[in-house]
């Protein structure tokens, strides 16, 4: 258990951490910043993409948008459900319309087909727009499956008339940001709870992603 101290020594220790959560704020918006500066690469591939509706290309998944996001979801054909911890990020993306206020849309991207897609997807209750990548380079070009492998990732594109331009994209912890599990476990006394996390001796902990299930599988 964390020291119990007084009220007044709460806040004293409060405000001192409140001194480096605001560096952090200030950190962030510094990166940010930057990353509206990086340069970008031109997309000359006509990827295909497999829809309910029918095929659509790079450019139609914006969907008359300036912006796109594609969560690189890993769902490799042969899978029977998606991975665990792609799902936990979709299940915070809520409805779109906010996205779509600032001229920006998203998408899922999976290799797998597109009746298991929806068939996951109705069971995850999601709205989200999920296609098909499977019959396209579209997941080894961008790193999301190498030598056969899924791996989940975020990139981001932007469109100026018919060309499209790869601005940014992140693997690994980079995609935390957008579980906002992991930021509200930070604020409590015992964090996420894993085995790298600098915690006081005999706090609860385990390896990492462990604990993670479909929302549906806990």
């Amino acid at each position: 258990m964390p020291p119990v101290v007084s009220r007044a020594e709460w806040e004293k220790a409060r405000a001192d951490l409140l001194v480096r959560e605001k560096e952090l704020t200030r950190l962030k918006d510094s990166v940010s910043a930057a990353r509206r500066r990086l340069p970008m690469v031109q997309i000359d591939a006509a990827y295909a993409f497999d829809t309910e509706s029918g095929p659509l290309s790079l450019l139609d998944l914006f969907d008359g948008r300036r912006q796109l996001i594609v969560q690189h979801f890993m769902f490799a054909p042969d899978w029977d459900e998606g991975c665990a911890g792609c799902s936990m990020m979709a299940d915070h993306i809520g409805p779109l319309s906010h996205l779509h206020a600032k001229d920006t849309s998203f998408v899922l991207v999976s290799r797998a087909p597109v009746g298991k897609l929806v068939a996951f997807k109705d069971r995850m209750g999601w709205e989200l727009p999920w296609v098909s990548s499977g019959r396209s380079t579209f997941n080894e070009d961008f790193g999301a499956t190498v030598d056969g492998e899924e791996r989940h990732s975020i990139s981001v594109f932007l469109r100026d008339g018919d060309r499209v331009f790869h601005t940014w994209q992140t693997f690994g912890r980079g995609e935390e940001p957008f579980m906002l599990v992991f930021d509200l476990l930070d604020l409590t006394p015992y964090g996420r709870q894993e085995t790298w996390e600098d915690s006081p001796p005999g706090w609860p902990q385990q390896p990492p992603y462990d604990w993670m299930r479909l929302h549906d599988a806990y």
